[in-house]
Order: C-alpha cells, then structure tokens, then sequence
C-alpha cells in the first residue's frame, strides 16, 4: 500500500497537469472579523472624501484605508444599497431610506422616508430599497415594485408596471430591467417598453452598461447580450459568453473601453479583455476568499472593489505587479525562473522543474528533487540540479553531467570560458555546446555559493557557508593559489559573503560592511559609497548593468544607479510578505518585466514611474475616539490616533514616513494608523512625508495642542507663583530679620570691640605712659646719675683739695711757702682736660637717645647747646651749670637765651620742661 501510494505522488509529480494556473493581480482579502460586520456585502461605492462605503446587511461600513467605520440604521434592518452624492452618502433599507453624513469624525444618520409616515403602505409594506441611483436633481430609491423619488424636501412615490429586478441610467435615461416583461423606458411616471429588445424577456437583469454605442445586458442566467447596429438585442457573440453564462451572472462594470469585469455567483470574478478576448478569472482558488460576488465598483486608481456573499475584495487591476501563487503545494519553493522562448515561464524549485504556459502549470517529468540555478544561453535552458547539471531546450530535459548542486553559472568575459559554483567547489566549461565536458578548478574543494570574475586568470568565490577567496590560475586553468581573502585581512563573521559585481567592480558585503579589493596594497578597503548607500542591507540582487535590488528590513527595493547617485523605489511588502527566500532572491528581467522568486511562485513587477500629482493625503487625529479640533483638550502623558488616509489603495499608494516635532528620524506610517504616547504638553506636530528615491517630500501636518500636567495647569501655575512669592516674601522677611538681628548684633559686637578697642588703646596707652615714665625715669636717673657723678666728682676733688689745703696748713708755716703750696694744691686738684672730656663723653653718651632726637629735630644745635639742653634736662639750674660748662652765671644765663631763640620757645615757657618732654 505504502508503494502504491508513492507511485501515485511520482505519476502525480509527473504528469500531473494544475489547470488556471495564471498570473493574477493583486488580491487584498478583508473578511468579516476585520471588518467586524455581517457576511453579504450588497453594494460598495467610493466617496468623495476617498473612503470605501459598504451595505453589510445590519451594517454601515466605512473604510479609509486605515480603519473601519460601522453604524447601523436606527431601526436595525438589513441595508442593501448605497449611494454617494457630495458629502452624503445615501442608504437603503427595509422600509428605510436616508443619507449618513460625516460630523466630527463621525457618520450622522438623518432619515428621509421620516417626512412621510405612510410611504410604505399598502403594497409597499414589504419594500426593500435595493438601488439607490441619481436623475437631474433628484435622488431615487428604487424597491422591487415601487420607486421612490426624493427632490430634496418632499417624496414622490411611483409605482411599477411590473417587479422589476433593477434600474439602470444610461446617458441620462432611467432603464427599467423588469422581471418577466423585458427592460422598459422610465419617463417621469410613465414607462414605455424597449423596442426589438425582446430577447431579455423572461431575464433576470444585473447590470446594463453602454460602450461605443453598443448596449450590454447582462442577465443571471443567459449570458450577455448586446445591441447590433439596428439596435436589436442579441447574444454576444464570444465563445467566453457560454462560459459565463453557466456560472450565474451576479454583477458587470466596464473598467475602460476594452476591459470588462464580470462578478459571477459561482466562479468569482472575471477581468476580459475585449481586444483579444483573454480573460482572468480570480476566484476561491487562487485569489478571493468566496465565488459568489454580490456586487462590484472600482476606486479612482480603477482598481476593483468587490462585495462578496461572505467578505470584501480589493483588487488591484491597474496594479504594475502581477502574482503568481500554487495553492495546490505542488510547485514548492521557487529557487530561479527564466521566460520560456515562445511564452510563459520555466521555474525551479526544491520539487523539481516546472513549466507555466497558457495558464498550466506542468511539471517536466523526471526532474524531481532540488532545483538551483537557471542560464539561459541562447534557446536553450542550463539547469543546476541537486542530481547534476541538465539541459532543457524548451521540449525536452537532458541530464549532462554530475556535477552537482550549481548555485551559479557565469560567463567569463575574459577566459572564453563557462565557470560553474556548485557544492564542491568551481566546474570549467570550455565548450557550451558539450556540456558533458568538464574540469574542475583544483586546489579547491568547498561548497562555492557564488563566484565573479573582472580581469583574466583570477575568480572571485564566496563559500556557502563563510569566507572569501580569491583564485588565481594559469591559461590551462591550473590553479595558482586559493587565498582566504577574509582572514587575511582579518575580518571575523564572515558568514554568508555576498558578491555583487557592479560597473566591471566586484564589492564585497561581509559582516555588513561594503569592501573592495585593492590589488595594489592586496587588501580589502571599505567602500565609502556602497557603505553610505547601502548600509544596514542583508541582500543585493543584480538586474542588468544599471539596476539591482537590495532587501532592507525584510523589503525590496529597485535601485537604479546614476553617475552619481542611486534612485531607491520601493517594491511594497504586501505583494511578497512572508514570502520571501531569504539569501536566495533571483531576479529575472523579461524585456522591463521583473520577475521574483517566491515561496510557492513569483511576482512579475514591470518598474513605473509614480506621478507626484497622485500622492495626496488626508490627515485626523482622535482622542477618546473623538475627533480632535481646535476645541479640543487632550490630557497630558494620554495616547493620540493619527489616521494619515491615503488617497488611493493599490500600488500608487505612497509609501509614507513621520516624523513628530521636528525630530530628525523618519518613522515608518505603516498601514497608515499611528498610536501616540507620552506626549509632553504644548503644542505637538506630526509631519508626514513620501520618499520620491532620493529624498523625502513633505506630503502634509497635523498639529493638535496637549495640555500641560495638572500640576502645570493655569490655577496650579497660580498656586507655585503665590507660593514662590510667599515663600520669597518670608526668606525676605527671615532675611530682613536675620539682617536687622545681624546689624544690632555687628553694632553690639562693633560696640564690644569698640570698647575692647578703647580698653586695649587705654591699656596701650597706658603702657607707653608707663614706658614713657619709666623711660623718663630711666633718664632722670641717668641725668641724676651724671649729676650725682658730677658732683660726686667735684665734691672729691673739694675734699681731696681741702684735706690737702689742711695738711699744709699744718705743715707749712711760712706764709710764702704755704701761699705757694695753697696754688699748688688748687692747680693739683683742678679736673684735668682729659677728665673732663671723659666727663662730657660720658654724659653725652647717657643722654644719647635724647641728644638723637634733640638733634634730629633742630639740626642747627651746637655741641655746647646740646650740653646746656642735657643739663637743662637733668634740672640744674644755671649756678650748677656754670661751673660745669666753666662760664659764669649770666654766660649761662645768655647762653639759655640764646637756646630759646634756636628752639623757638617763649619766656614763659620752662626750658626745663621742654628738655624734659623732648
């Protein structure tokens, strides 16, 4: 059992062949948990303010683009259709019709059937508006037997000649697709059936549209039909009609003159193309999540909207990318693709090697297992396979040789020669016609990832797993030397190297940082511009010589290089999200259609130039999901929505950045919903911006005012001043204290040192009084001294002379002789001169400060008016003075005379005194 169950999985892979397999527009799913609503959407239309409006059976919904919006009617009945006229967007219900409004963020409800209480009476008491459409100035609001017409104050109801299924107005005229009866002519209340339109009898009638002239009709069951240039209706003559006709018609628009979009109730949605008659058909198994479709509009990027029997749909028609996907698992992962020569696309994976044709996925037997590389040279295919190198010529697969496992195939512009990488190093082509003829770059036995080449005799080669080598070999491709160019620079976490070979120069990307090789200082150096350029990417993918593409944080980017600079455009992440093979991306460029691998396909992306007209944007912000406006008060440190609402939803959709206050970083938008938290107080901006490539243009700014924390409030600012100013008045009025305080205690202490002054003045005083006195004293003393001595000297020399006179006296008794010995004596005993100088000296000498100061005072004083001054100051009067200066009295007399006239001194005044206080 277990064999036969491996042999059918073989036939399968084999011969299995998955039919509509095809490329698809993008596809954005919402299905009802997102959008939060019912199942069946029965009409979708876009607003003038650029939102999506959806009738979900209870449910109102709106979609910015950002978020969803529901309300409900106020009755809570089942809404079937909308409509959109200005800035009112018109509901339909059960017995209800009215119009939501957008009031402060909010969609306001006013009812219009209100006006008249009886409008669905009798007959209409089951009436349902499904259609809801506009005529001149007036809104109608069509149920399946009566209409309703609503001029702007009153409503006019009008009955139908038969039930009808819906109205339809055609350049200005109100077709009425009834029932049983045919379409008929509304013509104010009247109705008059279409001539030689016949054929749509017994039809039930979903949509009539009118192109060049010609009237489509489409029916539920019976195809389309359309006007012939009699104006008569007939089948529409296109073998797609049998097609279409069996899978129940539910809803037809023309997106432009030749592409025509079909919602079916079985088979989801078809896209024809009336010029060759092609079609997609994007259903549950490759695209929309269900295959009934209720209703279908497009956006002003003429993109589809579709309202399906469960969830909505938006699909990306216009879009420049085109999707591949096998839902059945049977492709596996896409590891290259090429376009086959005659159409289509050959694709590789880790389940073998595949085939997409005319909408067929087919699987080229015997080719299982995992699959690498594709080069095409020429009009044939050489495939790198787990199990060896094949050959595939657009018919038939060859196996040629065993080497195994080639990641990469290049053509050396310099050797004439093919070079292979592959699991055990590098394999050498010299003939591309025989493939079977192989050699090998010896010296080197590693699983080589990728290899490059720009001069002769050396190769470049990055290690699957680590390192960097550089290879160089001689004309007969024998290896020179294999050089581990990443450790002899010394360069750690050389995982995973890309080489990327850019304008004839090989750059090297190791552990995130751009290097090239200068042969010169055999070395690697970083590369300024790469590194500026391109730092913080994990991937680079060659195009051609002027374009790659760079995978930064998990999004691909086509850059296009210029002399001097790179224009970045961005591929947006919803087409690959997830999808991704990560240090494995293959870029193919199939005459300006890029094709990229993926997880169970690839994208085909044609690169186009986005008009700066398109990117507009519209910018609200909420608070407690209230709209914020000039009134508004947000609470300081609460959470702000920013909705920054695009003005379209598919790939011109811009990709947008932040940034808040005038900060320097760019922050991704997003999905275009933004969360603001922590925001300080004061006034906030947001700017919002669009990359053009090279830089970032200001698209539009929200600015909005946070209040100020409580305790930054008006009333509690108020409170801190009349604190501060309480707390400043008692410092000034503590201050003022202390300062008085310090003043009486510095007037206290001034006082007390005053005093202490006064009393150490006093005490000095004193003390130099007493020095003084004592110094006076001292120099009494001395003077007393000189005078005692003086005396002393002179009563000696008296006695020693009297004694003398005495003992001759007594020995003499000749009067002659004792006359002559008297005179003798006298003379003996007069002070010698030499005495008496000695005398002076030594009062001059015991006067000596006193004679310092005297002369220093009067300089014109003599030697003998200094000794008058001293003896003076001793106190002698002039008697003693004279015989000590050995003049007479009135010599001493004159001479004192003479003194006061020196010294300037009065007759009143005491010389004595005046020596005295010298």
């Amino acid at each position: 059992m277990f064999l036969k169950n491996i042999f059918s999985v073989f036939l399968l892979f084999c011969f299995s062949i998955v039919s509509s397999q095809e490329l698809l527009p993008f596809v954005e799913n919402f299905t009802k948990s997102e959008y939060n609503g019912d199942n069946q959407v029965w009409n979708v239309v876009q607003g003038n303010d650029n939102a999506m409006y959806f009738a979900n059976n209870h449910y109102f919904i709106r979609y910015n683009g950002v978020k969803w919006e529901k309300y409900s009617l106020p009755n809570k009945t089942i809404i079937r259709s909308v409509f959109v006229d200005g800035d009112k967007i018109y509901c339909g219900s059960y017995r209800e019709f009215g119009f939501f409004k957008r009031v402060e963020g909010k969609m306001v409800y006013t009812s219009i059937s209100k006006i008249n209480p009886k409008l669905f009476s009798g007959n209409a008491d089951n009436e349902e508006v499904w259609k809801i459409f506009k005529k001149g100035s007036s809104i109608y609001f069509q149920g399946f037997n009566e209409i309703y017409v609503y001029d702007g104050t009153a409503i006019k109801k009008i009955r139908f000649p038969e039930q009808i299924s819906y109205c339809y107005v055609i350049d200005n005229v109100i077709y009425v697709a009834t029932v049983r009866k045919g379409i008929f002519v509304m013509n104010g209340e009247t109705f008059t059936k279409m001539p030689n339109w016949n054929l749509a009898e017994g039809n039930i009638i979903h949509s009539i549209e009118k192109k060049g002239g010609v009237f489509y009709i489409f029916t539920k069951n019976n195809g389309i039909l359309v006007s012939n240039s009699a104006g008569k209706l007939e089948n529409w003559n296109n073998p797609l009609n049998a097609i279409i006709k069996d899978n129940v018609i539910t809803a037809g628009k023309f997106l432009d003159d030749k592409v025509l979009a079909l919602g079916t109730g079985r088979n989801g949605l078809y896209v024809i193309n009336l010029a060759d008659n092609t079609y997609k058909n994007i259903n549950r198994n490759n695209s929309i999540k269900n295959n009934t479709v209720l209703s279908i509009a497009f956006d002003k990027e003429k993109d589809l909207w579709l309202g399906l029997d469960n969830g909505i749909s938006h699909i990306e028609i216009n879009s420049p990318v085109s999707i591949f996907l096998d839902n059945s698992g049977l492709l596996g992962s896409v590891y290259s693709l090429a376009a086959l020569n005659n159409g289509g696309h050959l694709l590789v994976t880790n389940h073998g090697i595949f085939t997409h044709k005319n909408k067929q996925l087919n699987a080229i037997p015997n080719s299982q297992g995992q699959v690498w590389d594709i080069y095409k040279e020429g009009d044939r295919f050489i495939i790198g396979h787990n199990d060896g190198t094949f050959l595939y010529d657009g018919n038939a697969l060859q196996w040629k040789n065993p080497v195994n496992g080639g990641w990469k195939f290049l053509k050396s512009q310099y050797d004439n020669v093919y070079f292979q990488a592959n699991y055990t190093g590098i394999a050498v082509y010299k003939d591309i016609n025989d493939l079977t003829k192989v050699t090998k770059l010896d010296k080197l036995n590693k699983p080589i990832r990728n290899i490059a080449q720009n001069k002769p005799g050396e190769i470049w080669a990055a290690d699957n797993n680590r390192s960097l080598y550089r290879i160089t070999y001689s004309k007969d491709f024998k290896v020179k030397e294999v050089e581990n160019i990443s450790s002899t620079n010394k360069i750690s976490g050389d995982y995973g190297v890309k080489i990327f070979n850019f304008r004839n120069e090989i750059l090297f990307l190791i552990n995130n940082v751009w290097y090239v090789y200068n042969g010169i200082a055999n070395k690697l150096e970083e590369d300024k511009i790469f590194n500026t350029a391109f730092k913080g990417i994990s991937d680079i993918i060659p195009v051609d010589d002027d374009q790659f593409m760079v995978v930064k944080a998990s999004q691909l980017y086509l850059i296009t290089a210029g002399k001097n600079d790179f224009l970045w455009k961005l591929l947006p992440e919803k087409y690959y999200r997830s999808k991704l093979i990560l240090d494995n991306i293959q870029v193919y460029n199939d005459n300006g259609q890029l094709l990229v691998n993926l997880d169970d396909g690839f994208i085909a992306f044609t690169p186009t130039e986005r008009s700066e007209k398109r990117q507009k944007i519209s910018i609200e912000g909420f608070y407690d999901n209230e709209l914020i406006d000039y009134n508004t008060k947000i609470k300081y440190n609460q959470s702000v929505e920013i909705d920054v609402k695009p003005e379209f939803y598919g790939f011109s959709r811009p990709d947008l950045t932040y940034t808040l206050n005038g900060s320097d970083e760019f922050l991704p938008v997003g999905n275009g919903h933004l969360t603001l938290n922590n925001l300080g107080g004061g006034k906030q901006e947001l700017e919002v911006f669009y990359n053009d490539g090279k830089n970032n243009i200001k698209l539009g700014d929200f600015k909005f005012y946070v209040s100020s924390p409580w305790y930054f409030s008006f009333w509690m600012i108020l409170v801190y001043v009349l604190f501060v100013a309480i707390v400043f008045f008692l410092y000034y009025r503590w201050n003022k204290v202390r300062y008085m305080e310090q003043i009486k205690l510095n007037e206290e202490e001034l006082k007390h040192r005053r005093q202490i002054l006064e009393l150490e003045m006093e005490a000095e005083n004193k003390l130099r009084k007493q020095q003084h006195e004592k110094h006076m004293l001292e120099v009494e003393v001395q003077s007393k001294a000189s005078e005692v001595a003086g005396k002393s000297l002179s009563i000696a020399k008296h006695n020693e002379m009297i004694e003398s006179i005495q003992e001759a006296l007594e020995v003499k008794q000749n009067t002659a002789e004792l006359k002559s010995a008297i005179k003798k004596i006298i003379k003996t005993n007069t002070l010698s001169k030499n005495e008496w100088q000695s005398f002076e000296k030594n009062l001059v000498k015991s006067h000596e400060e006193f004679v310092d100061r005297l002369s220093k005072k009067y300089p014109t004083l003599t030697s003998k008016d200094i000794k008058l001054c001293i003896y003076l100051k001793m106190n002698l009067s002039s008697k003693e003075i004279a015989p000590l200066m050995n003049i007479s009295y009135r010599g001493v007399e004159l001479h004192r005379y003479r003194l006061r006239k020196k010294l300037d001194i009065t007759q009143e005044e005491s010389l004595t005194r005046f020596m005295i206080n010298v």
